[in-house]
């Protein structure tokens, strides 16, 4: 998109648009989203930028209306494969708030050098600046919604030092932290205490066809970790889907509930919307993390218009998009246990959490376990034993960063991984969004999308 077809989105507010890219007005000092709600500032007032930390670094603060921060991910973090995306995807788990610039360039086989150099280049910030505005987030929203001291958020949110907690707040939202509490208190009855969960508002683009999603984790479940409660519903909520995570810094369970049904606007556009979930964390530091996880569980940060216009274009297609708009290419909460589900199944995956799993120190409810890490199966026999290994010793690589070409390549090697098996992991380990459906010739007006194409044939009962 060129600025003046930018502006153009920004003058009908299309929320298609959000989280694509941030426009700021000089005049104000204020970065919006495009669908910001306000009077639409004059085209020589306003500045695009590709990311919220771009808007930051060059001294603008958030709106308080769109709030910015909470927009969708851009869809090409997801998509692309280049550097910039894998570095997107891990600043995106809390990367380099873990282990810094160093430990990410690492994981992406460059210096920190050139690291910064192309993330600069592309996206007007740096890896520190990008960390930075996530940090930001993530303490409003701790703010916003729990009752943890101020000083336990600061460092709960990845920051050094309360003064720069303290700092950075104040930047980006023109408040302090305590301004920013006592606001979230005015319009909600009470914070959430640290046992009842942190409450989040997880949210999406355009159409979502919840349905179909929650369709497939409820035949995925793996009792101990995974249970979805509820029966489908078409106007209100129904199911709600519950598991287990492993996290950086402890354990965390996570609900989220179903949504059927989308809005559509007075033009006929679905404008987004979200899905209310609930995590219970044992350390806050993990809440960016476990986030962006649910994030790709669910494949939120998907941008289905660009999804359904490419494959509706297609003779073969076309109804079947039609008839599913806005249907999403699920991955994966946790890239190392998707694949060893993917290689052993439903069945097995349930005995092998009984065996191996360890024990929640707090069950709740029927999540009762964590799902076994690669090194507790490496003892297995067969082709289980040697994914395990693979993956405990770093041979084979899933996490947000990987390459996905060179993972695929280290699977095939694996005995007992056929190319079925392998295109699920690629599909839903690695969220690649452009794995065409095993044994099957797709033409390449399909691309990038062919794992959206899969999930339609799936749906509509012509492949498994």
């Amino acid at each position: 998109m060129d600025e003046d077809t930018r502006y153009e989105a920004v003058r009908s507010r299309d929320a298609r648009f959000d989280g694509e890219f941030f426009f700021a007005v000089e005049t104000t000092g204020i970065y919006c989203r495009p669908s910001c709600p306000a009077v639409t500032p004059k085209r020589h007032n306003v500045r695009f930028y590709a990311t919220a930390a771009a808007a930051q670094g060059s001294g603008f603060r958030a709106c308080r209306r769109c709030r910015p921060d909470a927009v969708p991910g851009s869809a090409d973090w997801n998509a692309r494969a280049d550097v910039v995306g894998r570095a997107m995807r891990l600043i995106g788990d809390g990367v380099v708030d873990r282990e810094g610039v160093a430990g990410l360039a690492d994981r992406l086989g460059y210096s920190a050098r050139q690291v910064q150099r192309q993330l600069t280049a592309e996206l007007g910030a740096g890896p520190v600046a990008l960390a930075r505005a996530q940090r930001a987030h993530t303490a409003r929203v701790l703010l916003q919604t729990t009752g943890l001291p101020v000083t336990e958020i600061a460092f709960a949110s990845g920051f050094a030092s309360v003064r720069q907690f303290n700092d950075t707040v104040r930047q980006i939202y023109a408040a302090t932290p305590s301004a920013l509490r006592a606001a979230a208190a005015r319009t909600t009855r009470r914070a959430a205490t640290p046992t009842a969960g942190i409450p989040l508002r997880l949210a999406h683009r355009g159409p979502y066809r919840s349905g179909a999603v929650f369709d497939l984790l409820e035949r995925e479940a793996v009792p101990g970790v995974e249970e979805v409660s509820g029966t489908p519903g078409r106007r209100t909520y129904r199911r709600t889907y519950r598991r287990t995570l492993r996290l950086p810094h402890g354990t965390g369970i996570v609900a989220v509930q179903e949504r059927p049904g989308t809005t559509r606007t007075s033009s006929g556009a679905h404008p987004g919307g979200w899905l209310d979930a609930q995590l219970h964390l044992t350390d806050p530091r993990d809440l960016t993390t476990a986030v962006g996880r649910l994030r790709r569980l669910l494949d939120l940060d998907a941008d289905p218009y660009a999804v359904d216009e490419r494959l509706g274009a297609d003779t073969r297609l076309a109804p079947l998009v039609a008839a599913r708009p806005g249907l999403r290419s699920p991955g994966a909460a946790d890239p190392e246990e998707c694949a060893v589900r993917a290689l052993v199944g439903r069945t097995e995956a349930e005995r092998l959490v009984r065996r191996y799993g360890k024990t929640l120190d707090a069950p709740c409810g029927s999540l009762t376990h964590l799902f076994p890490e690669p090194a507790a199966l490496s003892g297995a026999a067969g082709s289980l034993g040697a994914l395990a290994t693979a993956l405990a010793d770093g041979t084979v690589r899933l996490d947000p960063g990987a390459d996905r070409d060179e993972a695929q390549h280290a699977l095939l090697a694996l005995p007992g991984l056929d190319a079925r098996t392998v295109a699920v992991i690629r599909t839903r380990a690695l969220g690649d969004p452009d794995v065409a459906p095993p044994g099957l010739d797709t033409p390449d007006t399909w691309r990038p999308w062919r794992s959206y194409a899969w999930q339609h044939l799936r749906a509509a009962g012509e492949l498994e």
